[in-house]
């Protein structure tokens, strides 16, 4: 098989990368590898990095990426560019000619180590953006896609779903969930997203857990067994939001991300006095979120937590003002009971 279509070289490809939310998170044990086993629910968010891929068909001419908003580190560390040659590997073999070099454009607007996974969701969109931009879209199956996906980073595969899914192992193993059940013109619910100006490196949390840096056993992974059957057949918005306290419990890395983040127990605290609201952690830390029932409500929740932050009302961790949002979720519709019934 050759490079497609010519006329492409000169047409840039774009891919969103959505940010994820743990809404649950059990580390069950560990891995003959070395790896933590974890049950997870996660589902992408609205909020999104945006990635441009353009042909360097110019002789001796290697991947390159520039970046732009929330500094990702050296791009020699960038899980894009380990995307893209993980990806011309396993097409290289059915291509009459290597692919060429990509020039790619991030624009960062997730924050790096966050537990948001922006940079796994990066390389997700890597993968379909360097097959669209060489025209080969077809070229891998989705099992080859998963594969690639697997080892350029755990959380890659969860990105390759497309939406909600309960996330198992180090990440390899990914089950679709159905989405929300939402009445007609009915929006999804709002999520408050806080991220202090201070990495939490996911390998340090577990380091941190694996030291006894962790909750009663057993609790967490209870909640997400429960939450990912129930998510699992479509949950309404007011199902949603009336687990979250649960959900905000449910996650294992909590105590192991306070451990390596200081500051951030009486920040969650302090937020949670704020806004009223059940405060979680998403995946190692150290954004934290809260549910509402609407984007609206959400962007009042973080206009509240900007004020407060800039009088000295609540004091975050880190070494400047954290990175407030509000977003919503990236989810499958489904029918109410009543819509599928007349069905």
């Amino acid at each position: 098989m050759s490079i497609g279509d010519p006329a492409r070289v000169v047409t840039p490809v774009v891919r969103l990368a959505p940010a994820k939310l743990n809404l649950t998170l059990a580390v069950v044990g560990r891995r003959p590898d070395g790896y933590h086993a974890l049950h997870t629910v996660m589902v992408p968010l609205d909020l999104a990095d945006r990635l441009t891929f353009a042909l360097d068909p110019s002789p001796g001419a290697s991947d390159r990426l520039h970046v732009e908003g929330f500094d990702a580190g050296p791009a020699s560390d960038n899980l894009i560019l380990k995307a893209v040659e993980a990806t011309r590997r396993a097409v290289r073999g059915g291509l009459s000619a290597p692919p060429p070099a990509l020039a790619i454009r991030l624009d960062k607007r997730i924050p790096v180590a966050a537990g948001l996974a922006g940079g796994s969701s990066d390389a997700a969109a890597a993968i379909d953006g360097a097959l669209e931009a060489w025209s080969t879209p077809d070229e891998l199956s989705a099992a080859e896609r998963s594969a690639v996906a697997a080892s350029v980073g755990s959380d890659v595969p969860f990105f390759l779903a497309g939406g909600p899914a309960l996330v198992e192992g180090r990440g390899e193993r990914v089950t679709r969930l159905h989405g929300l059940r939402l009445a007609p013109g009915e929006r999804p619910p709002g999520l408050l997203l806080v991220t202090p100006a201070i990495a939490a490196h996911t390998a340090a949390v577990f380091e941190a857990w694996a030291g006894g840096a962790m909750g009663p056993p057993g609790i967490a992974a209870r909640s997400s067994e429960h939450f990912a059957s129930e998510f699992g057949s479509g949950l309404s918005a007011g199902q949603l939001l009336e687990r979250a306290g649960v959900l905000a419990a449910a996650n294992d890395l909590l105590p192991a991300a306070a451990a390596v983040v200081e500051g951030l127990v009486p920040f969650r605290r302090a937020l949670m006095r704020l806004l009223g609201r059940p405060i979680g952690l998403s995946g190692s830390g150290p954004t934290l979120w809260a549910l509402y029932p609407s984007v609206d409500d959400a962007d009042v929740a973080a206009a509240a937590v900007r004020a407060a932050v800039g009088t000295g009302f609540v004091r975050p961790p880190g070494d400047g003002p954290p990175f407030v949002a509000a977003t919503t979720f990236l989810t499958d519709v489904l029918p109410t009971s009543e819509e599928a019934t007349d069905r």
